[in-house]
């Protein structure tokens, strides 16, 4: 199967300056996220399983949105960077709505606040990126 063609204006983006940097914090948290989805899923799981269960949602959507990032799938990037928004201000609200639904906190409850709001603003980063590129 041969490799899409790059998208003019976009094939090397990720290899160099912002776009490498995009990357690299999106590994991060993905990283962060995969350990803290795989503990809590293998040791915790019972207690909190919705949280728990969303973590391990976050932790695949950012390990897809680093690879789509990384390799320059636009499209799948756009995708799992607006459904990571999407993922964070809905569980961010519940969170805070619904607080017996949460009683551990997930990677996006409080909409990141565990992580410093990077959950929050990330795919507002990314998006514009992304969009920016498609110019």
């Amino acid at each position: 199967m041969s490799e899409p063609a790059p998208v003019e204006g976009y094939a090397h983006e990720t290899g160099r300056g912002f776009g490498r940097v995009l990357v690299f914090v999106y590994g991060v948290l993905a990283f962060a996220a995969s350990g803290r989805a795989s503990f809590e899923l293998l040791a915790k799981f019972s207690d909190a399983p919705v949280p728990y269960g969303l973590s391990v949602l976050a932790a695949v959507v950012y390990v897809v949105a680093t690879w789509a990032l990384a390799t320059n799938r636009r499209r799948v990037a756009l995708l799992a960077v607006c459904f990571e928004l999407v993922g964070v201000l809905a569980v961010g609200f519940g969170s805070l709505l619904w607080t017996s639904k949460f009683p551990e906190a997930s990677v996006w409850s409080d909409f990141g606040i565990g992580y410093g709001c990077v959950p929050l603003v990330l795919p507002l980063v990314g998006l514009w990126w992304i969009l920016r590129g498609s110019r």
